[in-house]
């Protein structure tokens, strides 16, 4: 299966970080911002935010001097003897802080041998997952995960995906035409999310974007009831900008 992979911003803000990173790693005493400035090449706005972020992750600290250090979640994560228990985690606490700063359930998927499955999501009283009647792995098509995903594949791959799912019409808002559904995705940029305005479930409405490096596909995703449906385009803005520490987190 090829990939169509095309950076985003939440790409490109991962690259940047791991450059801190990588740099605060090697200067085990401390490494000040000016200097953290010249030796990434990054604007001091831009590794101010960077700066930012990283300290809230829990991936860099900042010491009494005012330089910074590695942060304990990098540590666990890089000594943990259960990797991945570490990860999710972590990955768990960024999902929940995410669900609670846009207000709405919020989900990773991956594309894993094919087929769609969704790793962790964050959920609560207020903020109430999708009840998955139809199985997410079969339902692509009409699911905002489903299509972020088929989104980063080939041509090819999409074609050999819906060969193995049928297009089934599950409320009447579902593209159940295969030529319509791989024209949107070819011609859908990769910065602008994905949606599901009721394709999936009536009452429900859902957006995702790419969290993708490497040979890995994924994406990141809210849902909303229909009741909040105008605040999906803020929501979907809110969950591009938070996508970058869980890509960060899946590539350290």
């Amino acid at each position: 299966m090829a990939l169509k992979h095309e950076p985003t911003a939440p790409y490109h803000s991962t690259q940047d970080a791991l450059r801190v990173l990588e740099t605060v790693a090697r200067h085990t005493t401390g490494v000040t911002d000016s200097r953290l400035a010249r030796l990434t090449g990054l604007s001091p706005e831009r590794l101010t935010t960077l700066l930012r972020m990283l300290r809230r992750e829990g991936y860099v600290e900042q010491v009494a001097d005012g330089a910074y250090v590695t942060g304990a979640a990098l540590t666990r994560l890089g000594s943990a003897q259960d990797r991945d228990q570490a990860l999710r985690e972590k990955l768990q606490s960024t999902l929940d802080r995410l669900r609670d700063s846009i207000g709405a359930a919020v989900y990773i998927s991956r594309y894993v041998d094919g087929e769609v499955t969704v790793a962790q999501y964050a959920d609560g009283p207020a903020t109430p997952a999708v009840n998955e009647w139809v199985d997410f792995r079969s339902c692509a098509h009409a699911t905002a995960l489903g299509k972020s995903l088929l989104g980063q594949l080939d041509h090819n791959g999409r074609r050999d995906h819906l060969s193995r799912h049928k297009m089934a019409r599950l409320t009447s808002r579902t593209i159940t035409s295969d030529r319509l559904l791989l024209s949107r995705l070819e011609t859908q940029p990769p910065t602008v999310p994905h949606l599901d305005l009721q394709e999936y479930a009536v009452g429900t409405v859902c957006a995702a974007v790419p969290i993708t490096a490497g040979s890995s596909v994924g994406c990141l995703a809210l849902s909303l009831p229909l009741e909040h449906a105008h605040r999906l385009r803020q929501a979907a803005d809110k969950l591009n900008r938070g996508a970058a520490p869980v890509l960060l987190s899946l590539a350290i």
